[in-house]
């Protein structure tokens, strides 16, 4: 009996019969834009090896003018036909089903000649679209329906059309960018003509037999979006042509995130129950589900037919594999960080993993047996330390891993301790899962010298970082981050000397205590009551006052993550934490900071300073190796203190890992 009857139960979809509820929701990778379709063809077939019920791709453009960017996929010509094939051929070679989404992307799109239902510039674009006439709407019809029936030509066994997120069809439904006052806008059931003229004639070139997935809007979460009676009435008038609804939630330009870490689990869901009440067609929930318990508990109270994990499948393409073994502790976990996902997506770069370095790369990162299974001692127990002795470990590598702490974890143990990225906990667990299941000696507590070192085939210093010390008059005694993340008693008054990552970290951990109501820090309402779901926010009152300083005349917090950092900026901006670039620091005495901003003296009446101006490496036990003449492989921190992140970690240690 397994202890996910539902999420494992094969399950009927208009004429195909998916193996198990999970749907691998659309991500872009990249791979395609790099014309590397072999590639693009691994990655979803190694899903559909790992169980995925039905895949469906990252967006596909119909059109030039409807592509995200210049040179985005699309499926426009017989080539484009051929290359999918590589795709829809490899994923069926592995027993998977698949479907294309087809992603419009309007006034979005980063190109001149974009177009939309009016001509209302986008937050996030450089160019006004273009507002379409009946002509042009036609147009976009044909083409969004041509590239349905070329997916179908590619093998395909599907498509999804892109009707939310803020893209194309979801900016003629709301009202936000819907100003027309003709046939096709004006009114609810005339901001619905579009999308119902786009599945009824996809559905007459296709077919019945062939998949009609629609990605629906249950909250755009931006001003004057659509209410939910409009929503509803949409799904019911798409219902007739569809096969599957897919929940979507949010637009980009929206205030409330929506998938990062600090997001709760499953926190859409409730919205998704609601259209499955509205419905007779099966409906997809999606959204920050990352464990197979809370995907059962959504299928087994009814509140979806199937559940969509994206990142996740990132993480770990075994997912359903490993919860059909009955092994839910050996799935990598999705920690919703974006950092090598959306932050290199929208960057330009092809998508990977933080937790799976090999997603997207699985032919780089094809693990062999080693040829002569070595003795590799590895030297700290922190996130390239962990990834790498793993690693080897799975090759065949006898691997002795020393900690001088009593706990595994490292850095990674300090970023648990930070609100809304308790995730970390779970990775933290999963390392430990995967360093007892390769049958790693770890010795804990345990301080490494040339003398215990000596004689190993081969050593791996993973010794981290240490936290750099400020030389500020009368803050000798300051506590570091590391020291204020483990519980240093401070005052009521506080400033954070430094805001990189580390320090926006430490300001968050400092206004952030206690019990939070994520939706109402957010502003997270009812569509059925207010337009888009939003509400006034009502943030829970800071712990402390808190200054986040930097020296850079800059804005605090540039060089935070892509698709994050305007998330952790709001956050703290609504517990009223000032954020300072520009700052010069005197001394620090009993009345409090004395700084330069603007060339202004100022005091800032704090009772304490956290230190955040960097890190160090630590390389003491490197020195002694280089006189012990001992030689060892750098990594993580150790190697290079600068921009280290869990990312670069693992993916160091992984690299190295493979290679030893």
């Amino acid at each position: 009996m397994t202890a996910y009857p539902h999420l494992l139960q094969p399950f009927p979809l208009g004429a195909l019969t998916l193996k198990s509820r999970v749907v691998m929701g659309a991500m872009h990778t990249g791979l395609e834009e790099r014309g590397d379709w072999a590639a693009a063809a691994r990655f979803y077939a190694r899903r559909a090896l790992g169980g995925v019920g039905l895949i469906i791709t990252g967006g596909v453009a119909p059109n030039p003018e409807g592509a995200v960017f210049p040179g985005a996929c699309g499926l426009y010509s017989a080539q484009d036909v051929a290359n999918h094939r590589q795709i829809t051929s490899a994923v069926h070679a592995e027993g998977g089903l698949i479907a294309m989404q087809i992603l419009h992307a309007g006034r979005y799109a980063r190109g001149a000649d974009c177009v939309s239902s009016s001509a209302i510039k986008s937050p996030i674009s450089p160019f006004a679209p273009i507002a379409l006439d009946e002509t042009g709407i036609e147009k976009q019809i044909t083409d969004i329906a041509a590239c349905a029936l070329r997916a179908q030509e590619a093998g395909y066994d599907g498509v999804e059309v892109m009707g939310s997120e803020g893209y194309f069809l979801n900016q003629f439904t709301a009202p936000r960018v819907n100003r027309r006052t003709d046939g096709w806008g004006g009114s609810p059931a005339a901001r619905m003509r579009l999308p119902l003229a786009v599945v009824d004639l996809i559905r007459k070139v296709v077919g019945r037999d062939f998949l009609l997935i629609y990605r629906i809007s249950l909250a755009d979460l931006v001003p004057d979006g659509s209410l939910w009676e409009d929503t509803a009435a949409l799904a019911r008038a798409l219902e007739p042509q569809v096969d599957l609804f897919t929940s979507g939630f949010g637009w980009h330009e929206s205030r409330v995130p929506t998938i990062a870490a600090s997001v709760p689990r499953g926190a859409f869901v409730g919205l998704t129950a609601r259209l499955r009440q509205d419905v007779s067609v099966p409906v997809v929930a999606a959204n920050r589900i990352n464990t197979p318990e809370l995907a059962e508990a959504i299928l087994a109270h009814g509140q979806a037919d199937l559940v969509a994990l994206a990142r996740p499948l990132l993480a770990d393409p075994d997912f359903v594999a490993k919860a059909r073994a009955g092994k839910p502790t050996a799935i990598a976990p999705c920690i919703a960080c974006n950092q090598a996902c959306l932050d290199h997506t929208f960057a330009g770069k092809r998508a990977t993993c933080l937790v799976n370095p090999a997603a997207c790369r699985e032919a780089e990162y094809d693990p062999t047996p080693a040829a002569r299974p070595l003795t590799i001692a590895v030297v700290g127990g922190g996130a390239a330390g962990m990834a790498c002795a793993a690693t080897a470990a799975k090759r065949g590598h006898r691997v002795v891993v020393f900690e001088q702490a009593s706990t595994l974890g490292g850095q990674m143990q300090l970023a648990a301790r930070v609100p809304g990225k308790e995730e970390f906990t779970g990775l933290l667990a999963w390392f430990e899962h995967q360093l007892s299941e390769a049958d790693v000696d770890l010795r804990l507590g345990q301080s490494a010298t040339p003398e215990t070192l000596r004689g190993f085939d081969k050593v791996v210093l993973a010794t981290g970082l240490i936290p750099r010390r400020l030389d500020l008059a009368g803050a000798k005694n300051a506590p570091d981050y590391a020291q204020m993340l483990q519980g240093a008693p401070l005052g009521p008054n506080v400033a954070v000397i430094g805001a990189g990552g580390i320090g926006f970290d430490v300001a968050t951990a400092l206004v952030t205590q206690g019990a939070q109501n994520w939706s109402k820090e957010w502003g997270l309402g009812d569509p059925a009551i207010t337009a888009g779901g939003l509400t006034e926010t009502t943030p829970t009152g800071p712990t402390r006052q808190v200054w986040l300083l930097q020296r850079k005349a800059e804005k605090p917090g540039k060089g935070l993550g892509k698709t994050t950092g305007w998330i952790h900026r709001a956050h703290l901006a609504a517990k009223g934490v000032q954020m300072w670039g520009g700052v010069t620091y005197d001394h620090f005495d009993a009345q409090g900071l004395h700084i330069l901003r603007d060339g202004q003296p100022q005091i800032l009446p704090v009772n304490d300073v956290v230190i955040c101006t960097g890190q160090d490496a630590n390389l003491t036990l490197a020195h002694a190796l280089t006189a012990a003449q001992i030689p060892y492989h750098l990594i993580g921190g150790a190697a290079d203190p600068q921009k280290i992140d869990a990312k670069r970690a693992i993916d160091e240690g992984t690299r190295l890992g493979l290679s030893l």
